[in-house]
């Protein structure tokens, strides 16, 4: 028998709010059992767990989230991302279309965002 990842857990310093901007993002529900103060809380359908910890964020991820957008353009993407909170830390994008752009989440957790699905079906 071999293992399977149950969720992809997240440290954190407030969990539902951090829960709450990633189901934005993602369009996804946060658990209906999870509420505000919550030490665990969970988005249903991604398996992402964001977790309370003691310790704030001090160095670069080592595992991230690409995103691709599915019914947007990249920028178009990115910039429903900075208006849900999120911060422009890289921009890496191309005046000929390719290229991601490097974001973060209200806590500081990086995460990119590539071409949409339909930009690379144009190129």
């Amino acid at each position: 028998m071999t293992s399977t990842i149950r969720h992809t857990s997240i440290d954190c310093a407030h969990p539902y709010e951090l829960a709450t901007f990633w189901s934005r993002v993602l369009d996804l529900p946060v658990h209906e059992d999870d509420k505000p103060g919550d030490e665990e809380v969970l988005i249903e359908g991604a398996d992402l767990l964001f977790i309370a910890v003691p310790e704030a964020k001090s160095v670069k991820n080592r595992v991230h989230f690409d995103l691709q957008p599915q019914d947007r353009t990249r920028d178009e993407e990115v910039e429903r991302l900075l208006a849900l909170g999120a911060t422009l830390l890289d921009d890496r994008r191309n005046p000929d279309g390719t290229g991601w752009a490097v974001l973060a989440d209200p806590e500081g957790n990086e995460f990119c965002v590539e071409r949409g699905a339909g930009e690379w079906a144009g190129s």
